[in-house]
C-alpha cells in the first residue's frame, strides 16, 4: 500500500505569491508555521509563530487542521501531528501537508512512520536539486505503507506518547541538575572571598 493510496498529499503556499509588500496593501495577518516551531524528533517546541502579512484572504487548504501530518520537504524531512493547539496555522511550501484516511490509519502513526530511519533514507536517495535538496509530494505518494491493524497503531502511538513524556521528564532533569550545579560552584567559589572579608 502506497502513502499517495491512504492520503491526499499537498504542498503549502508559496509565500512569496501571497506576501503584502507594504503595510497598507495588507489584507490579512496569520500565524506561521515555519522550521524553527518543529524539533527533529517530529514534536513541536514552544518557539512563537511567526506571524504572516497577506495581500490577499487565502483558502482554507493552507491552514492546518487538527490530524494533519505535516512533513518538511527538505532535509530532515522531519513530520509531525497537528494537534488542538496547532490548527489554523498557515502552512509553507517547504512543508507538505498530509491528510490521512483515519478509517485506515491514525495521523500520529503515519508521522511515527515517517519520521523512521529507512523512511527518511528513502527520501535522502530520492531529493533532487542543487543548492537544497528536496522531496517533492510525487515521491511522498510512492512511499510504501505496511497496513496495520488499528489497535496496533494505536498501541504504537500510545508508547511514543509515553516515550516522548519521559524524554522531556529527563531533559527537565538534566535542567534542574545543571542549575543546582551552576548555583553549589558559585558558593564555593564565592566562600572563600566571603572568610577572606571577616
Amino acid at each position: 500500500m502506497l502513502l499517495g493510496d491512504i492520503a491526499e498529499i499537498k504542498t503549502g503556499l508559496v509565500l512569496t505569491r501571497k506576501k503584502a509588500t507594504i503595510e497598507f496593501n495588507v489584507e490579512a495577518t496569520y500565524k506561521l508555521l515555519s522550521l524553527k516551531n518543529v524539533d527533529e524528533d517530529g514534536s513541536f517546541n514552544d518557539e512563537p509563530f511567526e506571524e504572516f502579512q497577506s495581500s490577499k484572504e487565502l483558502e482554507e487548504r493552507y491552514f492546518t487542521v487538527e490530524g494533519d501530518v505535516l512533513i518538511r520537504l527538505s532535509y530532515p524531512n522531519t513530520a509531525i501531528c497537528v494537534g488542538e493547539k496547532q490548527k489554523g496555522l498557515l502552512v509553507p511550501s517547504y512543508f507538505a501537508i498530509i491528510k490521512v484516511d483515519h478509517n485506515q490509519f491514525l495521523p500520529e502513526f503515519i508521522a511515527w512512520y515517517l519520521n523512521l530511519d529507512t523512511v527518511k533514507k528513502e527520501l535522502e536517495r530520492s531529493q533532487a536539486g542543487t543548492r537544497i535538496p528536496s522531496t517533492n509530494t510525487n515521491v511522498l505518494k510512492t512511499i510504501s505503507v505496511s497496513p496495520i491493524a488499528l489497535h496496533k497503531q494505536q498501541a504504537i502511538t500510545e508508547l511514543l506518547k509515553l516515550h516522548n513524556k519521559e524524554k522531556e521528564l529527563y531533559q527537565k532533569l538534566i535542567k534542574e541538575k545543571d542549575q543546582l550545579f551552576r548555583a553549589l560552584s558559585q558558593k564555593i567559589i564565592e566562600e572563600p572571598f566571603k572568610e577572606e572579608k571577616r
